[in-house]
Formats: structure tokens, sequence, C-alpha cells
């Protein structure tokens, strides 16, 4: 239901952005976020975006990443700057709904490596 893409290797101090699809009816009037998962640590929330606009950051990535919506095609942005290694992470896409249901899509990783 949620596509999630753009992972890959990318050096210290880099940029990537990941990018997340679905279908009109998980986009519509839902929170989207994207979350990270690193072996050994809880799931982290990254990035969220309202349906306003409104974002909220992780502190470890405010100033870095950018999440951005697309209302039209359904698309959800992550845009990823001055990456560092403790990046490194397994990215997922995900929908909150009204009910407060979590709809995830699979993961794409991300490392981060000189």
């Amino acid at each position: 239901q949620l596509q999630a893409s753009g992972g890959g290797l990318v050096q210290p101090g880099g940029s990537l952005r990941l990018s997340c699809s679905g279908s009109g009816n998980i986009f519509g009037g839902n929170v989207m976020g994207w979350y990270r998962l690193v072996p050994g640590k809880p799931r982290e929330l990254v990035a969220a975006i309202g349906t306003s606009g409104a974002t909220t950051y992780a502190d470890s990535v405010k100033g870095r990443f950018s999440i951005s919506r697309d209302y039209v095609n359904n698309m959800v942005y992550l845009q990823m700057n001055s990456r560092k290694s403790e990046d490194t992470a397994v990215y997922y896409c995900n929908a909150l709904t009204a009910t407060r249901a979590h709809i995830w899509g699979q993961g794409t990783l991300v490392t981060v490596s000189s």
C-alpha cells in the first residue's frame, strides 16, 4: 500500500531523497511520516507532516532533513542533507490514520559511509 524508494549508499555530508507513494485513500486525511530502525534500538520517528502541511522532526535531524508531501500525486518525500553515519538505518514510510492506526510501507536501507 505504501512504497518507499530512494535508499542507498551516501557519503557523510551527502544528500539523499526518499520517496513514498501510495493510493489516495491512504494519503488523504492522514498524517504521513518517516520512521527509521537501527538494529538494537527502538524505532524512531524521523519526521511527520500533517494534512495542513505542519511538520515535526526528531531533534537529531532538525535542520538537516525536510519532509514534504505532494497532495496531487500522493507522494511524500524526505530530503536528507548533511548525512551522518548515525543516520544509517532502514527508513519506513508511515501513514497515521484518524483512528490512530498505522499503515506501513516496506523499508528502504540508507547507509552513510565513506
